[in-house]
């Protein structure tokens, strides 16, 4: 399968960049490119792209606010939206994952990451820079154990772990002797009853309660 991408960028040369780097994957094709928030959303509606990449500044409506209007709590067929930017400040890390961005990466990581990204967001999972990782999950531990995660089965809990040790759906199904449906529908449970909106958002419960 090709892998659709479309990328939001207000800079060009970016934009050139990146369409080099995704068109240079045997499984994954540029099907659009926008320099506004705007654009991009109206294309991204228009298109369905498996994948898109959007820059945090951009005019006519930043990046953030792309995740929100594509892949936020209110959509009801969210899109994958990963952020891609230079700029790792917190409240932007925070903001685009509880909106329920499919990854964050920094520009400066490189272009394996972003490829690495961009696949991890096809299949259903969530990849970050490592560079903010580390400093994500200490901001986690320093909060109060979700009362939520007593609601999970004992299996949800084993799948909410393995998810948040880095495991994909292939990995969690191995381990468990499940089958990929089985994960599927537990990652789905775990969600429901955790209020998250994606992988992240369940490692952070799993974090929560390990602090």
């Amino acid at each position: 399968m090709t892998i659709r991408v479309l990328l939001a960028d207000d800079q060009a040369a970016i934009r050139q960049t990146f369409r080099a780097v995704v068109d240079a994957q045997p499984d994954m094709t540029v099907v659009a490119e926008a320099a506004t928030g705007a654009s991009a959303v109206a294309q991204a509606l228009h298109l369905r792209p498996d994948v898109c990449l959007a820059d945090i500044r951009m005019p006519k409506g930043d990046g953030l606010s792309v995740v929100e209007q594509l892949a936020g709590p209110q959509v009801a067929e969210p899109l994958k939206v990963i952020v891609v930017t230079t700029f790792d400040l917190d409240e932007y890390v925070h903001t685009a994952l509880r909106n329920g961005a499919a990854g964050f990466v920094l520009k400066r990581s490189g272009p394996a990451l972003l490829v690495e990204a961009i696949r991890a967001a096809a299949a259903g999972d969530v990849l970050i820079s490592p560079q903010l990782t580390t400093r994500l999950f200490s901001r986690i531990r320093e909060v109060p154990g979700d009362p939520r995660w007593a609601t999970l089965t004992a299996r949800e809990q084993e799948v909410a772990e393995l998810v948040a040790d880095g495991g994909t759906n292939a990995d969690i199904a191995e381990q468990l002797v499940l089958s990929p449906g089985t994960v599927k529908n537990h990652l789905a449970a775990i969600q429901r009853k955790l209020g998250a909106r994606n992988r992240v958002g369940i490692a952070a419960a799993v974090w929560s309660q390990r602090a």
